[in-house]
C-alpha cells in the first residue's frame, strides 16, 4: 500500500471496524428466527455460535500475527497452499463479504421501510407501495452506492459514527430491559422461559445454523491488516475485542427479549413465528413503549449501514490482493492517488453486490448464503492455521484448529442441506470462479506465484516444499558458472542442490592414474570451492554408469529433482542435439542449458536479451528466472520479437501487445519491449546479443514430449560468444 494509505488504524480504528461488522444487523434481522426454531434456547444457540467463532478468532489471531497484511484468509491461503487453491479461498472469501453486504443492504432497505411506513400511516396515508420489491431494491443499492463513493474517497470509508451510534442504542435497550425486569417478580419473568428448547438438542443447532452470521465480522479485521498500526499487538486484540463486545450485546438483549419483551401469558417462540423480522422491535415497544420501537428501528439502520460499510471495505481489500497476485484482473490492484484507495476493486465489490441483490432481493435467502459461506472460508481459514504451524516447524497437535475446522464445516454442511437456495448460490458462484480463472487469470496467476516462490525465502517452507536442482557436471572448467547459476536458481533458504558426477563404465578396471577418476576428482574440488565461495553447501553424488545420460535421467527421476541444469559448451557438437532431446523427453523436470565462459558470474549481467516467439510455454521458467536474478542485482531484460515485413499493421500490433503483456507479467525489474520486422531473424537476434550479457531462449516443442533448440538457438551458438541460456519447461 501506499503510505498516504498505509497502517492508519489503531486498536480502536481496528475494533470498530470488527463492531461495525457484528453488532446489530445480525441480531436484528435474525433473533427472530432464531427464537421461532428453537424457543428462549436461541440465547444457548447464540453462545455456542460465539463459541466457534471465539475458535475461529484465536485462528485469525495466529495467522495475523504471523502475516501482518491486508486480504485475509486469502493472504494467509496463498502463503501456504498452491496458487488454485489459493484463489478457490480468496473467490470464497470474496463473495462472503459480497454476501454479508447484500444481507445488510437488503435488511437496511427492510428497516427503513418500515419505519417510514407507519410514520406515514401515523399521518392518514397510506403506505403499502413501502413494502413493493422494487422500492426495497432500490433502497438497498441506494446505500451501497453511498458507502461506495465514501470508499473510494476515503480509506475508512467514515463509518465509525454509525458504529457508536448503533452501541449507545443497544446500550439504552438492554438498560431499558433490565429497568423493567426489575419491576416484576423474579419468577414471572423466567416464567416465560419456559418451555426453553421448543425442538430440542435439533432446534438449537438448527437455529445456530441460520443465525452464525450474525457473528461474522471480527474476520475483516484481518482483511484490512496491512492498515492496523503495530499489527503483532493490534490485529489479536481487536479481533477479541469486537466479539466479545458483541457477545455483551447480544446475550443480555435476548434475555431482555424473551422476558419482558412478551406480553401477558404469551411466550416468545409464538410471537416470534407471527414477526420474525418485526420481533425485535415489537418486544422493544412492549418494555419501553413507543420509544422502544423507534429505537430498534434507529439501531436498525445504523447497523445495517456500518456492517455494509465494513464488508464493503474488507471485501474491496480481499479483492485488492488477489489483483496483486493476478488471481483476479491487474487492474482491481490499482490504487487511486488522489486517496490512496483501491478504487476500482471497491467499485467491482459494489457492483458484485448490486447484481446480486437484484437476483436474490431477499433479506432470508441473503442470510442463509452468507450463513453458509462464511462458515466454509472460516473452515479454509482453520486448514491454513494447521498448515502454517507445521511448516514453521510447531508440532504440537493444533487441537483448537482441528475442532474449529470440524465445527464449521459440520453447520456448513447442515445449511447447506436445509436451505438447498443457498447452497446452490454457492455452487454457482464457485463454478463462475472455476471458469473464471481456467479462462482468463491462470496464466497470469501462476507467473506472480512462481516470481514470489522465487523472492521470497518463506513461502516455499510455508508451501511444505523443499525444490531440488540438480546439476551433472562433467567438465571441471564448467563447474563454478554452473554452481553460480544453480544458486541463483535455487529457492533460497529451502532450496537444495544436488552437484552429480558420472563417471563412465570403462573398458577394463581402472587404475590409479585413470583419467576419468582424475576428472572426476578435479569436479569434486572446483564444484566445492565455487560452492564454498558462495556459501551453497551443496550435496555431491558420484555414480558409475555406462551412459551418462541414461544416468543423468534416472538420478532425476528419483531424486525427483524441480530442475535440471545442464552445462554443454558445445551445442553444437555431432550427436549432443539428439541426446539433450532424448533427456528432455525423459525428465518431469524444468531443464535449463547454460552455455558460459569458463568462471563466468551470472552477477555480472546487466542487459538480458529474451527472443520470443508466439507461444507462452517457457512463461512460467523465465518468470522464476528473471525472479531469482532479481535477488542478487537488477539486470534489465529486453523482450524481442520479431514479425514478417509482409505481417500486416494489425498483426504487429498484436504482437506487441502480446509482447507487452508477457514481458509485464514476467518482468521483476526494468524491462523494454522490441518488436522488429526482418527477413532474417537470425541476423537481427546476433546483432542484439552482441549488445547483451546474456541470451534466454527456448527449447521448443516437437510434439507432446519432444523438443528441439530448433535453428536459432544453434545459430546462436555457432554466431556468437554471448553467454546463453536455452530452457525448457516441464512437460
Amino acid at each position: 500500500m501506499s503510505p498516504a494509505s498505509g497502517r492508519h488504524l489503531g486498536l480502536v480504528g481496528a475494533t470498530t471496524v470488527g463492531v461495525g461488522a457484528i453488532v446489530g444487523g445480525g441480531i436484528l434481522a435474525l433473533a427472530g428466527v432464531a427464537f421461532a426454531t428453537t424457543g428462549p434456547a436461541a440465547m444457548v444457540a447464540f453462545l455456542a455460535n460465539g463459541m466457534i467463532a471465539a475458535i475461529t478468532a484465536a485462528s485469525f489471531a495466529d495467522l495475523a500475527r504471523r502475516f501482518p497484511e491486508s486480504g485475509g484468509t486469502y493472504t494467509y491461503a496463498k502463503k501456504v497452499l498452491s496458487v488454485e487453491v489459493a484463489f478457490t479461498v480468496g473467490w470464497v472469501v470474496w463473495f462472503a463479504s459480497i454476501m454479508a453486504a447484500v444481507l445488510y443492504a437488503l435488511g437496511f432497505a427492510a428497516f427503513a421501510g418500515e419505519g417510514l411506513a407507519r410514520l406515514l400511516r401515523g399521518m392518514g396515508s397510506e403506505a403499502g407501495w413501502l413494502g413493493e420489491r422494487s422500492v426495497r431494491l432500490l433502497g438497498a443499492l441506494a446505500a451501497t452506492g453511498f458507502y461506495t463513493l465514501a470508499l473510494v474517497r476515503k480509506a475508512s470509508g467514515g463509518g465509525r459514527v454509525a458504529t457508536v451510534g448503533k452501541v449507545i442504542v443497544f446500550a439504552v435497550l438492554i438498560v431499558g430491559g433490565a429497568f423493567a425486569l426489575a419491576r416484576e417478580p423474579a419468577t414471572e419473568s423466567l416464567a416465560r422461559l419456559d418451555p426453553f428448547a421448543t425442538a430440542g438438542l435439533a432446534g438449537i443447532v438448527q437455529a445456530m445454523g441460520y443465525t452464525f452470521i450474525a457473528l461474522q465480522g471480527f474476520d475483516l479485521i484481518a482483511a484490512v491488516g496491512g492498515e492496523v498500526r503495530d499489527p503483532l499487538r493490534n490485529l489479536p486484540r481487536s479481533m477479541f475485542l469486537s466479539l466479545g463486545i458483541a457477545l455483551a450485546i447480544y446475550l443480555p438483549l435476548l434475555f431482555v427479549i424473551a422476558t419482558v419483551g412478551v406480553p401477558g401469558e404469551e411466550r416468545i417462540a409464538g410471537l416470534a413465528a407471527a414477526n420474525p423480522e418485526g420481533l425485535v422491535a415489537e418486544a422493544a415497544e412492549h418494555f419501553l413503549g413507543s420509544g422502544g420501537y423507534w429505537l430498534v428501528i434507529l439501531a436498525g439502520l445504523l447497523s445495517m449501514l456500518s456492517a455494509l460499510q465494513a464488508n464493503l471495505l474488507g471485501a474491496s481489500r480481499v479483492a485488492f490482493a488477489m489483483a496483486r497476485d493476478r488471481t483476479l484482473p491487474l487492474a482491481l490492484g490499482r490504487m487511486r492517488g488522489a486517496s490512496g484507495t483501491p478504487a476500482l476493486a471497491v467499485a467491482a465489490t459494489a457492483a458484485g453486490v448490486a447484481a446480486v441483490i437484484l437476483v436474490v432481493g431477499d433479506v432470508a435467502a441473503a442470510g442463509a448464503a452468507s450463513s453458509l459461506i462464511f462458515l466454509i472460508s472460516f473452515a479454509m481459514a482453520h486448514w491454513a492455521t494447521i498448515l502454517a504451524r507445521r511448516r514453521s516447524g510447531d508440532l504440537r497437535l493444533p487441537v483448537l484448529p482441528l475442532l474449529g475446522a470440524a465445527l464449521c464445516l459440520g453447520l456448513a454442511l447442515f445449511q447447506g442441506f436445509a436451505v438447498a437456495a443457498a447452497g446452490g448460490l454457492v455452487a454457482v458462484w464457485l463454478g463462475v470462479g472455476a471458469a473464471v480463472y481456467l479462462t482468463l487469470l491462470a496464466p497470469g496467476a501462476r507467473l506472480a506465484d512462481a516470481s514470489a516462490e522465487a523472492r521470497d525465502p518463506h513461502l516455499a517452507r510455508l508451501r511444505g516444499r523443499s525444490p531440488l536442482v540438480l546439476v551433472p557436471i562433467a567438465n571441471p572448467a564448467s563447474a563454478a558458472s554452473l554452481v553460480d547459476v544453480a544458486g541463483t536458481l535455487r529457492t533460497p533458504e529451502v532450496g537444495r542442490i544436488l552437484l552429480l558426477s558420472v563417471v563412465q563404465t570403462p573398458e577394463q578396471a581402472p587404475g590409479e592414474d585413470d583419467p576419468a577418476l582424475r576428472d572426476a576428482q578435479a569436479i569434486l574440488g572446483e564444484s566445492l570451492h565455487a560452492s564454498l565461495v558462495d556459501e551453497l553447501a551443496p550435496e555431491t553424488l558420484f555414480t558409475v554408469a555406462r551412459d551418462p545420460w541414461a544416468e543423468i535421467a534416472r538420478v532425476a527421476r528419483i531424486h525427483r529433482c524441480e530442475t535440471l541444469l545442464l552445462g554443454l559448451s558445445r551445442l553444437t557438437a555431432p550427436g549432443v542435439e539428439r541426446r539433450v532431446e532424448e533427456l528432455i523427453g525423459s525428465v518431469t523436470a524444468d531443464v535449463v542449458i547454460l552455455r558460459a565462459p569458463r568462471r563466468w558470474r551470472i552477477a555480472q549481467v546487466q542487459q538480458i536479451l529474451v527472443p520470443l516467439g508466439g507461444r507462452r510455454d517457457h512463461s512460467h521458467l523465465r518468470a522464476r528466472l528473471f525472479a531469482s536474478l532479481s535477488r542478487i542485482g537488477e539486470a534489465k531484460v529486453t523482450f524481442l520479437r520479431i514479425v514478417s515485413p509482409a505481417a500486416s499493421a494489425e498483426e504487429r500490433r498484436r504482437a506487441e501487445r502480446e509482447v507487452i503483456a508477457l514481458a509485464r507479467d514476467e518482468a521483476n525489474g526494468p524491462y523494454e519491449v522490441v518488436v522488429e520486422e526482418a527477413d532474417d531473424p537470425a541476423a537481427v537476434l546476433v546483432g542484439h546479443a552482441a549488445a547483451s550479457d546474456l541470451v534466454v531462449m527456448g527449447v521448443q516443442r516437437r510434439g507432446r514430449r519432444r523438443r528441439s533448440f530448433g535453428t536459432l538457438p544453434l545459430t546462436m551458438a555457432r554466431e556468437t560468444e554471448t553467454p546463453l541460456i536455452l530452457i525448457s519447461r516441464r512437460g
